[in-house]
């Protein structure tokens, strides 16, 4: 039985495109960039274009890139950094309910070091308020952090008006776009962000290496010291090898985006449109402001994590929420947030597709989950035929 892969929203697969452009530098090329000599000055130059073609693709400028080691770095560096450089300014931040727990779990933290956090609710489709946002705006306002792409119900949020209400107040504003670049146009300056952080794992780039966009002009206290690397913002020998299969994979997914990205949007709909036809399912996030892979359903009377273990008994791999809080027992925050009950909120499933995802596979996936539905709800004392 072939396997379905349908989580790519918690990681994809490594393009062989992406390897075989690294493989150089993890033997025969693998000096330090900050070294003079031959490999250095060579290994200097790989990173160097490197920067160069993150940059192109984001609409930045060379030096506006800095290499992190993962998403939830890039997003510590930039609420943290900016709230310890700018706090002679002010002390207060905004950010949604809705988002990833990197964002959630810095600012959670800056509150304990005397900071304070607006934390703006979401609609039923799971978006901001712009009216909202601009209440919320403070005379000691010095960073907002709203993430551009939920990870988990694909809600698209209107970060290019967000951008402007915070360049009218000089906030500066920081956006998660690990699920967005690569998946759809991204330009720093159409988004009017002045952070943005972006993953390579989330667009067929090796795990352990992501960046942040940090706009001219934009200072940040260093959570890494010990070294001058990334114009001292970040102290670390740069991995390299890392740092160009997140180039290469970039570059990969900006060439291929117009014609993958429609092919994976009319899988996403077949699915939702036979989704919908199993009995009590409701639709998470808004239908028309979604990333283009993302589906995401409860299915009332059941437990997603016995949804995910008999789907994988069937071969097919998704997830209930985010990957990086799959080991809690508690509810979807981010359901939560758009009203739904716990008992609901616990029958999630999220699918998303992958520019390989084929339509013999979701026709296999509408055929296995109905009778795996009504078989759990079968065994559910609540749920009454």
């Amino acid at each position: 039985m072939d396997r379905i892969y349908l989580d790519h929203a918690a990681t994809t697969p490594m393009r062989t495109e992406v390897l075989e452009a690294m493989i150089p530098y993890l033997t025969d090329k693998f000096g330090n960039a900050s070294t003079i000599y031959g490999w250095g000055r060579e290994a200097k130059k790989t990173l160097d274009d490197a920067r160069a073609s993150v940059a192109n693709r984001i609409g930045a400028d060379f030096n506006e890139i800095v290499f992190t080691g993962s998403g939830s770095e890039s997003d510590n560096m930039a609420i943290k950094g900016i709230a310890w450089q700018y706090s002679d300014r002010g002390k207060h931040i905004i950010t949604s309910q809705i988002e990833h727990h990197a964002v959630l779990d810095s600012v959670k933290w800056l509150e304990k070091q005397g900071f304070e956090v607006t934390y703006l609710p979401v609609d039923a489709d799971g978006i901001i308020s712009v009216d909202d946002f601009r209440a919320a705006l403070r005379s000691d306002t010095i960073i907002a952090s709203i993430m551009h792409g939920n990870n988990e119900i694909g809600t698209i949020q209107p970060i290019q008006e967000i951008g402007q209400i915070c360049g009218e107040h000089g906030v500066l504003l920081h956006t998660d776009a690990v699920q967005t670049v690569g998946a759809m146009p991204v330009n720093v300056n159409d988004l009017n962000v002045d952070l943005l952080t972006l993953s390579a794992h989330k667009f067929y780039g090796p795990k352990g290496v992501g960046a942040l966009y940090i706009r001219k002009g934009v200072r940040l206290a260093p959570l890494v010291h010990g070294g001058g690397q990334e114009r001292v913002r970040r102290a670390g020998t740069e991995n390299v090898a890392f740092i160009v299969g997140l180039a290469k994979a970039l570059e990969l997914a900006e060439a291929e985006r117009e014609v993958v990205i429609p092919h994976i949007q009319r899988l996403r709909d077949v699915l939702l449109t036979g989704l919908e036809k199993i009995p009590n399912v409701k639709v998470n996030g808004c239908r028309t402001r979604r990333l283009p892979n993302n589906v995401n359903v409860c299915f009332q009377f059941i437990e997603g994590e016995s949804l995910l273990l008999n789907l994988d008994m069937k071969g097919i791999a998704a997830s209930s929420g985010s990957a990086c809080t799959s080991g809690s027992l508690d509810p979807s925050h981010v359901l939560l947030a758009l009203g739904l009950s716990h008992e609901i909120a616990h029958g999630s499933l999220r699918l998303t597709l992958g520019k390989d995802t084929q339509k013999s596979e979701i026709d296999r996936v509408l055929a296995e989950l109905p009778p795996i539905v009504e078989r759990l709800r079968e065994m559910s004392p609540l749920y009454n035929r």
